[in-house]
């Protein structure tokens, strides 16, 4: 299958109704020709923690959710997009729990990463660890076997808790590469057309490197899953938080990337009323690309937009978000940090918020991001310009949740009635519908606080033109009988 040139929705399957199915009703009621590039569904699997990330298998979907004929049922009228945390599993998975009883006797054992598979008498090197790109303070976690009464040291990426709740998966191990199979093959008969290789470039843990994107094993893990996906009849989308210049790398080995420089760049546009870093970013950017403004973490800055800011101007613009009410994740590793100490990873915040909910230069940047070349996903937070959920943040003390609000069915309903989604819809149908985005893009000479950039077909041609001094946007085109069209977005 190939991926469609239209405009996706990203959801979590509790949040737009409570469930999948009153997500599928919600979906086919008021959204069948406005998504209809497909639906991400962030993790519906039983997990045990990270909201979904650290799953227990995906062999079955959480039943407060629903099951995988919702799944399927979604995916009658949808492209379905799910993730798979190819770099680790939930520490109370079957497969880890199996372990912590018997230890190197369990069968699935080789799964895993104990530290000698490292370091060949088991014991970390601080200097090794010193090199790395961490998520959190060690990269590895201890447990205690019961069988034996013994400690075993694992290698855990990620997780807030010690020992973690995410345990890495060793994906050189065959034992991983028959479980990543039937995982595939499951996928496939449940109507999934894309997956999402999340954290995928952590997969590879190779001494005196960052053990983060490992050239060139990177290369011959990606390969064989692109085999494998290929083989189940789906779209891959590996997910890279890193300097731009790797996302590049897996671009031009042919691998459709997620644009994560947009995001901050367009927000950059609106606030400063300069054009001038993004037009000269539109210009040279690779094609095959995932668009987005705004997903289930923040807008990301280091390590994505490491060589294109200066972080004097980054803290400018990170101050003005936190006025607005967000909130940051930080950068843990001093190594990874600035010169200057800058270590914002990401902003929080809702990014209808970050522009200070104001309706002209949300929507200018919703148009920024449907011109630009690639696949638009739109956040169901963004869809429905929704604020800061201060209240949530407050109760889990979870900097993320300010961007994670669950919606009833009537708040979607009440949502819909704002004019800012209608105009918002509007926009996305256009996307969808004009045929001039399956042709030729260009970036037009400008000043530095307008920006112009069209699209053009055979006879389709769309222009978009925003005046940044008042945020006004308007899309010019051509329609079938040749008459021109102005509209204001």
């Amino acid at each position: 299958m190939a991926v469609k040139n239209k405009v996706q929705l990203i959801t979590y399957p509790d949040s737009m109704g409570g469930d999948l199915k009153t997500l599928n009703k919600v979906l086919t009621q008021h959204f069948l020709d406005t998504f209809s590039g497909g639906i991400h569904i962030l993790p519906p699997f039983p997990s045990s923690g990270d909201r979904g990330f650290a799953p227990l298998t995906y062999f079955e979907i959480e039943p407060s959710f629903g099951n995988w004929e919702d799944i399927k049922a979604i995916g009658e009228n949808f492209d379905v997009l799910l993730d798979l945390m190819v770099n680790h599993i939930s520490r109370r998975s079957e497969y880890f729990q199996d372990f912590l009883k018997k230890g190197r006797e369990s069968e699935y054992a080789d799964l895993f990463i104990t530290l000698d598979k490292i370091w060949k008498d088991g014991k970390p090197v601080q200097q090794d660890i010193d090199k790395m790109f961490l998520r959190r303070k060690l990269p590895y976690s201890t447990f205690n076997i019961e069988k034996t009464g013994e400690t075993e040291k694992l290698w855990t990426t990620f997780g807030k808790t010690d020992p973690s709740e995410q345990i890495d998966l060793d994906v050189r191990s065959q034992k991983v590469k028959e479980l990543l199979k039937d995982i595939f093959m499951n996928f496939s008969k449940n109507n999934v057309s894309i997956v999402r290789l999340d954290a995928v470039g952590y997969v590879i843990k190779k001494l005196g490197t960052s053990c983060f994107f490992v050239e060139p094993e990177i290369y011959d893990f990606l390969d064989w899953i692109m085999e494998l996906a290929n083989s189940a009849g789906i779209e891959l989308l590996p997910e890279v938080h890193s300097h731009y210049s790797i996302q590049y790398k897996l671009a031009d080995h042919g691998f459709w990337i997620y644009d994560f420089i947009l995001p901050y760049t367009i927000l950059d546009t609106l606030i400063n009323k300069s054009s001038k870093r993004l037009s000269e970013y539109l210009k040279n950017r690779p094609a095959k690309q995932f668009t987005m403004l705004d997903c289930h973490d923040g807008v990301p800055v280091k390590p994505d937009m490491d060589g294109l800011i200066d972080t004097k101007d980054a803290r400018r613009l990170v101050d003005i978000c936190l006025e607005r009410g967000a909130n940051l994740s930080l950068i843990l590793s001093d190594e990874h940090k600035s010169e200057d100490g800058f270590d914002v990873h990401q902003i929080r915040g809702t990014y209808y918020s970050l522009l200070d909910c104001d309706d002209d230069a949300y929507l200018a940047a919703r148009s920024i991001q449907f011109f630009t070349p690639g696949i638009p996903q739109v956040y169901y937070v963004g869809l429905l310009a929704g604020e800061n959920d201060m209240e949530a943040v407050k109760a889990t003390g979870e900097g993320r949740e300010i961007n994670r609000h669950n919606y009833s069915v009537e708040e979607i309903e009440e949502a819909l009635d704002k004019e800012v989604v209608q105009r918002l819809i509007k926009l996305m149908k256009f996307r969808n519908e004009y045929d001039a985005f399956n042709g030729e893009f260009t970036v037009e000479e400008c000043p530095e606080d307008e920006l112009r950039i069209s699209w053009k077909k055979d006879d389709s041609h769309c222009s978009l033109h925003i005046d940044l001094k008042t945020n006004k946007t308007e899309i010019e085109y051509l329609k079938d009988n040749g008459e021109v069209v102005k509209y204001l977005v």
